[in-house]
């Protein structure tokens, strides 16, 4: 009776997809997300990456002083071999063993019909911006952007899904050179690229019922200001920064036009992170290329970033803003009415873009978002001792005073969303889980141990919200630890 409840299908391929997925690390982050998963086994692995995080305050500082600068992880990359972290002796040793006793049992035998019948993981080609150079619409290094185009099937053939890429911004000379070097700031570093499993880009229809089969592109992010500036900049080499988001997001967006976006009946503009920020700056602008009786819509995760004070009282992160906003020039997609009224770097902030936003939007985010809690709230500049470099690691391992001082971060985030009230065709999921972009991972956006408010998950609210199928999907969450769907094993 053990045997078979442990290896029935619906476990089995949870089983062998949560043991892939645990061998593609990223900076502690699992690559894909995970269905129908082994709880059992997550709880496993995520408890052993507790421990060497717990053990490992000093590289946890050092990932925060680059992380300003690279922002959040590339999570659907498929990258090199020789670039993927090794795993634990007793994954790499006890899983391929469990795996092998698997496929045998399923050789001859009741187990054989689901273990054939999983697909290999899709993976998306890189496609290079036509044009680029003459558009002047170019990375930091002056090399082509690109996107991943997965064409859609059945009645989501004329539906179509734009994502914009995160990864935080550069706000210096030095930081822009940085980027470069990474497939943040130039296209000679961008690989293909897994959908499945991906959260609201995956073509599961049961994870991801309402977008599975639409038309899907993730626009790669290579300028370092969230698709906003327009400016050039000289290198400490002598040679030239490229600060082009706007023209990039523009020419992309028209190539895509002529593809097929122009024939859309759906779309949603969406964008985790610093794209989460690109796409409250441009959702106006992307319904405007629409006719009115097309169904046109943004869904902003984890884009929501807050002007507050760190720790040491000092507005850290206002001076990342102001120099982003000064260095690449994004004056033009600022709210003109805000720009009347105040510094454009106070309008860079999306707690005054919403504001004037016409456009239906969905956002979502955590009022103690990790990223934020990290660099933000309680940045290296700060200077944190050992009780706050272990509590923004991990708010389980915070105190009560210092769980009171991120309820006050949460509070101001609640309280910006006041305006929001009165839009009735706007959307809210802000949970209190402590995790950063939570639609393009399958565990949060739509699993057992997704996040769930009003009794839905992620997916079930946004789906519900775009197509109209429930009024008021306005959801804010109580402060942690309060919701028991707020799961450990959630990517930090």
């Amino acid at each position: 009776m053990v045997v078979a409840k442990l290896f029935s299908a619906p476990r089995f391929g949870g089983y062998l997809r949560n043991y892939f997925a645990s061998r593609q690390l990223t900076r502690g982050r699992v690559v894909s997300g995970v269905h129908e998963t082994s709880p059992n086994l997550l709880q496993q692995y995520f408890r052993a990456s507790n421990r060497r995080r717990n053990q490992t305050i000093s590289v946890s500082r050092a990932r925060d002083a680059t992380a300003m600068a690279l922002g959040t992880t590339e999570p659907l990359l498929l990258q090199p071999p020789e670039q993927r972290r090794r795993p634990p002796d007793w994954l790499a040793w006890g899983l391929p063993a469990a795996v092998l006793t698997l496929l045998l049992l399923s050789a001859s035998g009741p187990l054989r019909p689901p273990l054939f019948r999983v697909p290999p993981p899709e993976t998306v080609p890189l496609t290079l911006l036509a044009g680029a150079q003459e558009k002047g619409a170019v990375c930091l290094d002056g090399t082509p952007p690109g996107y991943h185009l997965q064409r859609g099937s059945g009645d989501g053939s004329n539906r179509w899904l734009i994502h914009l890429e995160g990864g935080g911004w550069c706000s210096t000379i030095k930081d822009c050179s940085n980027r470069r070097m990474y497939a943040l700031g130039s296209s000679n570093f961008m690989k293909p690229m897994r959908f499945a499993g991906a959260g609201i880009l995956g073509s599961d229809q049961l994870q991801n019922p309402d977008f599975y089969n639409w038309n899907k592109v993730f626009v790669r992010y290579c300028d370092g200001a969230s698709f906003s500036g327009d400016a050039e900049g000289r290198a400490q080499d002598g040679s030239t920064l490229h600060f082009r988001g706007l023209r990039i997001y523009q020419a992309v967006i028209d190539e895509l036009m002529e593809k097929g976006l122009n024939n859309a009946t759906q779309a949603l503009l969406t964008g985790c992170s610093a794209g989460g920020l690109a796409t409250i700056l441009h959702c106006d602008d992307f319904s405007a290329r629409f006719s009115r009786d097309v169904s046109v819509k943004c869904l902003a995760d984890a884009g929501f970033f807050l002007d507050v004070k760190d720790i040491s009282g000092k507005r850290s992160f206002w001076s990342v803003y102001d120099g982003v906003v000064h260095l690449q020039n994004v004056r033009e997609v600022l709210p003109k009415d805000c720009l009347a009224n105040k510094e454009p770097t106070e309008c860079f902030f999306p707690a005054e873009l919403i504001k004037s936003i016409r456009t239906p939007m969905f956002i979502l985010n955590s009022a103690y978002d990790s990223w934020q809690i990290r660099n933000v709230l309680v940045p290296v500049s700060s200077a944190p001792d050992k009780p706050w470099s272990i509590c923004k690691d991990n708010i389980r391992n915070c105190n009560s005073t210092q769980i009171k001082v991120l309820d006050a971060f949460r509070n101001t985030m609640v309280g910006a969303f006041k305006v929001v009230e009165d839009k009735e065709d706007w959307g809210l999921f802000i949970d209190s889980c402590f995790t950063h972009c939570q639609s393009l991972y399958g565990i949060s956006w739509n699993s057992e141990i997704s996040p769930r408010l009003g009794n839905k998950s992620i997916a079930e609210a946004a789906g519900d919200w775009y197509h109209g199928r429930s009024q008021g999907e306005k959801e804010i969450d109580c402060e942690y630890p309060c919701n028991p769907t707020c799961s450990g094993q959630l990517p930090p």
